[in-house]
């Protein structure tokens, strides 16, 4: 299955009632960009400007809220921005983590999705429990046959430094979830929603060494598929297309204002 009628439905008021909402409120941080102006054109640098803004709120809120959409017709529950996440981390398994990031960074182990977890699950209620934590996931998704998704949704580009965050702070994760159900189902994936080399192969040899790249990088088709069904990217990007069309003349609208603020130079 992909999306439903009502799903595409929901989806677009969601993407126009979010732009909308920052057409109202945008104004670029800076007015005066000579320079820029002269070379490239106020429309321009003023449409640049509010493309980037929307770029920010894609990778914030958009892409999680989309998710939780598309999700929730096969889920038991999804949440995004799931900010009640609790759980320990309990001394072994701060030892057992540690250890898996430092053999990962060495080369001496493989990346196995499942070998990591069982690991850190044997280990999540042994030692000292410490104090509970709280984190927040992008999007968290429980399917109805018990598969706990706990996603982080990178949109840029991240560097070999973040990715190392990004790989320990899902081995914590894992560890929260295991001090409280020794037996979960726990999946927790890096999710990008499109691919920026399109149509070129995404470029996932800066997560080689650390992430086993079957089981935990998911990216566009992949992702919006796993939550959705077959076909569910292409459906999206018809929905966004569609958001798009409806809000062309706001946005022009709002574009011909921000010009207007501007001095002609000289």
């Amino acid at each position: 299955m992909a999306l439903t009628t009502q799903q595409s439905k929901q989806i677009k008021e969601y993407l126009v009632g979010k732009i909308r909402q920052k057409l109202a409120t945008y104004d670029p941080e800076t007015n005066s960009m000579p320079f820029h102006f002269r070379l490239l054109g106020k429309d321009r640098m003023a449409l640049f400007s509010f493309i980037q803004s929307v770029n920010t709120i894609l990778g914030t809120s958009i892409f999680e809220q989309v998710g939780k959409i598309i999700a929730e017709p096969q889920a038991k529950r999804a949440i995004g921005q799931y900010k009640e996440f609790e759980g320990f981390i309990s001394s072994e398994a701060v030892l057992k983590i540690d250890g898996i990031m430092r053999e990962l960074r060495s080369a001496s182990r493989t990346p196995d999705k499942e070998k990591e977890t069982k690991e850190v699950l044997a280990v999540a209620s042994k030692g000292e429990m410490g104090k509970k934590l709280k984190k927040r996931v992008d999007l968290f998704v429980e399917m109805k046959d018990g598969i706990e998704y706990y996603f982080e949704i990178k949109t840029a580009k991240p560097n070999i430094n973040e990715f190392t965050g990004i790989k320990k702070q899902m081995l914590d994760w894992i560890a929260m979830r295991g001090s409280e159900k020794p037996k979960a189902n726990v999946k927790t994936i890096v999710a990008i929603p499109y691919n920026p080399y399109e149509p070129k192969p995404y470029e996932r040899w800066t997560l080689q060494g650390l992430f086993d790249l079957r089981q935990e990088v998911l990216v566009g088709p992949e992702f919006w598929d796993l939550l959705g069904g077959k076909n569910t990217y292409e459906d999206l990007l018809k929905v966004f297309e569609q958001a798009g069309l409806e809000l062309y003349d706001e946005i022009e609208k709002k574009m011909k204002s921000l010009n207007s603020k501007h001095e002609t130079p000289n």
